[in-house]
C-alpha cells in the first residue's frame, strides 16, 4: 500500500492522499510508495494521459520537457512506480475511471472527478531531480529533466521492466505501510 495513503477506521483510503504522510515523504526524501529513503539522484513517478502525451511529443521532437506546473503526486523508486502503474486500477488501464471526486477541488485537483477516464496513454517517467513545497494545505512537487520515458496503454507492459529492476536492485515488491 502506498506510504501516502490515509487510513480511516482501520481501512486504507486508496484514492486519497494523507497530507502529513506526503509531507514526511517529501521532507525526508522517502518513496511515496514504500516509505524507504530514495538516494540522491533520479526519481520516478507515474503520469496520466495529458502529461504522458506532452512528454512523449517533446522527446520525439528532440526537445527537453520541463513542466513547471506543480503536482500533488510525489516521487518514488523506479521499481515502486512500475509496480504502482500496474496495481492502481486508474493508472493501469486506458478505460479505468476515477472512483472519487477531489474533496475540495482547486486548480491542481479540478480534473479529479468521479467517473473521469484516464485516457489512452500513461507512463512511468524518470527525472534527474525534483523539488517540493509544503504549504499549509498541500505538498507540491515539480520534476526536472526527463531521463526515462516508459509509456503504456496497459501498464502490464511494464512487467518485464519491473522484474528486471527487482533483480538488478535485489529489492522485493513494495511492502505495506501503516
Amino acid at each position: 500500500m502506498p506510504a501516502i495513503t490515509p487510513w480511516q477506521d482501520g481501512q486504507p483510503q486508496f484514492a486519497l492522499t494523507d497530507y502529513g504522510r506526503s509531507a514526511d515523504c517529501a521532507q525526508q526524501r522517502l518513496c511515496s510508495v514504500c516509505n524507504v529513503l530514495m538516494p540522491r539522484g533520479p526519481v520516478w513517478r507515474v503520469v496520466g494521459a495529458a502529461e504522458g502525451a506532452a512528454i512523449g511529443a517533446a522527446l520525439a521532437a528532440g526537445r527537453p520537457y520541463r513542466n513547471l506546473a506543480p503536482t500533488l503526486e510525489g516521487p518514488g523508486h523506479r521499481a515502486c512506480m512500475l509496480y504502482a502503474s500496474m496495481v492502481c486500477p486508474y493508472l493501469a488501464r486506458p478505460n479505468a475511471r476515477r472512483g472519487l471526486t477531489a474533496e475540495q477541488p482547486d486548480e491542481l485537483t479540478a480534473h479529479v472527478v468521479r467517473g473521469a477516464v484516464r485516457g489512452e496513454l500513461g507512463a512511468v517517467v524518470g527525472y534527474a531531480d525534483y523539488e517540493f513545497a509544503v504549504t499549509g494545505a498541500q505538498v507540491l512537487f515539480r520534476f526536472f529533466d526527463v531521463i526515462e520515458y516508459l509509456p503504456h496503454d496497459n501498464a502490464d507492459a511494464h512487467l518485464g521492466e519491473l522484474r528486471a529492476e527487482l533483480a538488478a536492485t535485489g529489492r522485493g515488491p513494495a511492502q505495506p505501510t501503516g
